[in-house]
């Protein structure tokens, strides 16, 4: 109980320094965030009142004491642009961007697993001195230049997948959820999710086959090929269940890294979720949309790395005997 009552004091105070580093970094930024508002016929009273109405006119002090008393409160503020809660706006956007983290991950996480894997068993072979540096590559290469280049051959060249959006124009459906199973939106996903699961899949592909290498030369496994288990067996039954603990708890510090680096890909693909809204807040100068949603990347990216923590901490027991002592 002491290590979580550590770890949760740990997460909300980086929440803390985050949130004071988004609120004074935007109102140092240029720009009025009143330009979306302000017109050649707006007068100097109506410029007056709308500074008033969203509490511009106090001190910066006063509007930091105001951010921090509605934010414990869940109340991120009023959107310049959209003229709504930024909770009701980035909740909008939220179930996009976490469909398409998720699968992104469940792609990339299957493939490098099985992946690195294979690659840990052939070690020293021709598939293996071929599949390290596509990994390497794959890994290293931007994702704005994946993107481009999936955009350009299978939505431009080929015609296969749309080159944007989460549905076609001009679609209607009873419902959300109506919506995100439908045939559609599964087209338009599609693109977005392979360009992320190729950029994410070089993680556990290279940590799945390290693990592997350093099991593969212990005692039980050379027991096992003693005993005349198969290959598959071994591999499977035993040294890949003994090296997927680093594994699942990257996968889970993946899911916060992952969303908030779908800022590329959204805007990309114009995937109407938190990254692409989080560009359009910032361009116009919405400071409570960009804080807001900038808060809940920050907060997904705290909740995964504790989640992460609590598993190693559950599974792992020296690092159990450790966090004892």
């Amino acid at each position: 109980m002491k290590y979580v009552m550590s770890r949760l004091l740990y997460a909300i105070l980086v929440l803390w320094i985050v949130g004071t580093i988004l609120f004074f970094m935007f109102r140092l930024m240029p720009g009025s965030p009143l330009a979306a508002f302000i017109d050649q016929t707006t007068t100097l009273e109506q410029q007056q009142a709308l500074i008033a109405r969203f509490g511009l006119d106090k001190s910066l002090f006063q509007q930091y004491t105001i951010f921090l008393q509605n934010a414990l409160q869940g109340d991120l503020g009023q959107s310049f642009f959209h003229r709504r809660p930024v909770t009701e706006v980035v909740m909008e956007a939220l179930p996009n961007t976490v469909i398409l983290t998720l699968s992104g991950l469940v792609v990339a996480y299957i493939f490098g697993v099985l992946a690195g894997a294979y690659l840990a068993w052939r070690r020293g072979s021709t598939v293996e001195g071929i599949g390290i540096p596509l990994a390497l590559a794959t890994r290293a290469a931007p994702e704005f230049w994946l993107g481009m280049v999936m955009l350009a051959f299978f939505s431009f060249y080929l015609g296969w997948f749309p080159a944007g959006g989460a549905n076609s124009v001009g679609l209607e459906y009873d419902s959300e959820w109506t919506r995100i199973f439908s045939v559609d939106y599964l087209h338009h996903l599609t693109l977005p999710v392979l360009t992320l699961a190729i950029y994410l899949q070089g993680l556990p592909l290279l940590l799945m086959r390290s693990n592997m290498i350093e099991i593969l030369q212990e005692e039980f496994i050379t027991m096992s090929k003693m005993k005349g288990l198969g290959s598959r067996t071994i591999v499977l039954n035993h040294a890949a269940r003994n090296a997927m603990l680093p594994v699942a708890t990257a996968f889970a510090l993946g899911i916060g890294s992952a969303i908030g680096g779908n800022v590329v890909v959204e805007t990309i693909f114009s995937w109407p979720g938190i990254g692409r809204l989080l560009v359009n807040a910032v361009s116009a100068s919405d400071y409570p949309l960009a804080q807001g949603a900038f808060m809940i990347i920050t907060a997904v990216l705290v909740a995964m790395n504790f989640v992460a923590d609590m598993t190693y901490h559950l599974l792992d027991p020296r690092i159990r005997h450790a966090a004892s002592n």
